[in-house]
């Protein structure tokens, strides 16, 4: 089992707000957020991990490399414009394989994702893929995600920026199959940028794209999120 993490971005918000340590690194319930994620991949089937880190935050590519020691991780550092194009690097690292992508300050429960997983690969065997949306909106920008229902699994019809009478947003968890990298190149060639702008393009190319609805899904933006994640998660 494939899985990548998008942690390229500066933390800016974060760093206006007193955090110096680079959000990676963020500790929530003394873990770092990042062997966070990777902790729970591992405990998922991870065959490899495939990490995009910001190439300005030597602490972070020094922490990966020691823990690419341990686990089956990869990472390149690099600086780039979108967390569109930080997936675009992380191409060939993935290859042309289905994958569970997340952003690094994704927090959400184990014993969901654990779910998730098992459904995404019943999924992606019809070569469609799976997304994690939910019904909890924690998000300055929240990317709101159509469906046939609100039942679980249903099919995605289309993202938007406005509510339009959506039920769900997205919770920034991709499980995507191999085709998804043709759309990405498409996005790429036409000069777009942000991951939901690559979302709206997987469901215009037609792409079999199902909801999977957690309950709470935090990203930690502000330093607020730290404290408001830690509760979340004591409460599992």
């Amino acid at each position: 089992m494939k899985y990548a993490i998008i942690a390229a971005g500066e933390g800016q918000r974060l760093n206006k707000e007193g955090v110096d340590t680079p959000k990676p690194l963020v500790k929530i319930k003394g873990e770092h957020l990042i062997d966070r994620l990777i902790r729970i991949f591992a405990d998922n089937d991870a065959d490899d991990i495939c990490v995009i880190c910001n190439a300005a935050m030597p602490e972070v590519v020094s922490h990966l490399e020691e823990v690419s020691r341990q686990v089956p991780l990869r990472y390149v550092a690099r600086q780039t414009p979108s967390s569109m194009h930080s997936l675009d690097v992380l191409r060939p690292l993935i290859g042309r394989e289905p994958f569970v992508l997340t952003t690094v300050d994704t927090v959400f429960r184990e014993e969901e994702f654990a779910r998730y997983v098992k459904d995404f690969k019943r999924v992606v065997a019809d070569g469609g893929g799976l997304m994690g949306v939910t019904d909890f909106v924690d998000d300055e920008k929240p990317l709101y995600v159509a469906c046939e229902g609100k039942a679980g699994m249903s099919a995605i019809t289309g993202f938007f920026d406005e509510p339009c009478g959506c039920h769900y947003v997205s919770a920034g968890i991709y499980g995507l199959p191999p085709l998804a990298f043709d759309t990405l190149t498409a996005c790429v060639a036409r000069g777009e940028s942000r991951m939901r702008n690559f979302q709206r393009a997987l469901v215009a190319d037609g792409v079999d794209l199902k909801a999977w609805p957690f309950t709470h899904v935090f990203d930690i933006d502000h330093a607020s999120d730290i404290a408001k994640a830690e509760v979340f998660l004591n409460n599992e």
